[in-house]
């Protein structure tokens, strides 16, 4: 049967799923001379023979201690000019992560390594207490969530994401949320008086209503019913809430945005919005192996209304076309979402969070003088 260069190229598949990751191998193309970690048929069924089947993958964490926390950007289509990421690779496994290609730069794969080589910054709060103590510092809201998710599962070890919550507090400084976790309501206590003062705002993504599927595309994420009873008691005790229905994957998550606006609704969320898959970098390779694995029947369809929304190709890296699909599939997903929010009475509301009250922490135990 002929085969094109494209199929011939590609990796063989696994035997089976990998259970409870979102990548199903570490093969994919790179781009910064991390050497491909490949074995042969017979020697891994040699090396099976002396030392039995591979171990599970377990999670490891590495602190690191960088020199500064706070990261600025330029980009003209983003709302934030600085965010915050408390970790490095996600255990989540969101098989769709923009984020994964960030490993290629340290000699990790974006692929299974990104979710079980994780690395945690326990000097976050002191890092960003010192930034926002310094004289020519002018606040403007941090974003946090923007890379890595600040709720996975290793927060509640670290507890990192809630120290930078108490610098903030404690500054008076906006900050925004993102997160695919119901754990942000350990946080609570602080969230409720960061609220209080207009300096906080929480966005949940919900991709799906289906916890099978949800189990495929983001393993170790929050199941869905989790994240909408998360948005339902941010509402209920006055936190700002956002619905996120992303990414949008066409022919597999598409046929729940309308549910997903209507549930919010009904939680009394009164913002939401979406965004289309984007497959930057090694994402692209990675989501089309997850594809051929768990939806073979419809994989072709996926990647065909993927390329026609962003200009012919798996990805479109552009300043604002990145962040606006075009064509007619993208067209009619913008619509159906618009009718979506307008039957269930929601918006998507532009938080303005308050940076007049911000006065600068303490640091080094030295107690504030006004």
């Amino acid at each position: 049967m002929f085969q094109s260069k494209e199929q011939r190229d590609k990796p063989p598949l696994p035997s089976s799923p990998v259970r409870g990751r979102g990548a199903q191998s570490g093969q994919v193309p790179q781009r910064f001379g991390l050497a491909d970690r490949e074995m042969e048929g017979d020697w891994r069924d040699y090396m099976e023979m002396l030392d039995g089947p591979p171990v599970k993958l377990r999670t490891t964490v590495t602190e690191e201690h960088p020199k500064t926390i706070l990261s600025f950007n330029g980009s003209p289509d983003i709302p934030f000019d600085r965010s915050i990421n408390a970790y490095r690779g996600c255990e989540h496994g969101c098989i769709y992560c923009f984020a994964r290609p960030t490993h290629a730069y340290h000699d990790l794969s974006p692929g299974l390594d990104f979710e079980t080589k994780l690395f945690a910054k326990p000097d976050a709060a002191r890092l960003l207490r010192e930034t926002l103590a310094r004289p020519r510092y002018r606040p403007k809201p941090i974003a946090m969530g923007t890379n890595t998710d600040p709720y996975q599962p290793i927060e509640r070890r670290y507890r990192i994401t809630r120290q930078v919550l108490e610098v903030c507090l404690d500054a008076r400084h906006p900050v925004t949320i993102t997160t695919k976790s119901d754990r942000v309501l350990d946080d609570l206590d602080l969230l409720a008086q960061l609220a209080e003062r207009n300096l906080v705002a929480v966005a949940i993504s919900v991709t799906t209503l289906d916890p099978v599927l949800s189990g495929k595309l983001e393993p170790r994420a929050a199941a869905p019913a989790k994240r909408l009873a998360a948005l339902g008691k941010l509402v209920e005790v006055g936190i700002p809430a956002h619905c996120s229905a992303a990414p949008v994957i066409p022919a597999i998550t598409d046929p729940f945005m309308e549910e997903i606006v209507q549930r919010a609704a009904a939680l009394g969320v009164r913002s939401a919005g979406w965004i289309a898959l984007r497959l930057p970098h090694e994402v692209s390779p990675l989501f089309r192996e997850w594809l051929d694995v768990h939806f073979p029947d419809r994989a072709s369809k996926v990647m065909s209304i993927v390329r026609s929304i962003r200009q012919g190709r798996d990805n479109d890296p552009d300043f604002f076309s990145r962040m606006k699909p075009s064509g007619v599939w993208a067209d009619l997903f913008r619509a159906r979402f618009r009718i979506a929010c307008k039957r269930a009475g929601i918006g998507k509301e532009r938080f303005t969070l308050d940076c007049s009250q911000f006065r600068p922490p303490s640091v080094g135990g030295q107690l504030r003088l006004f």
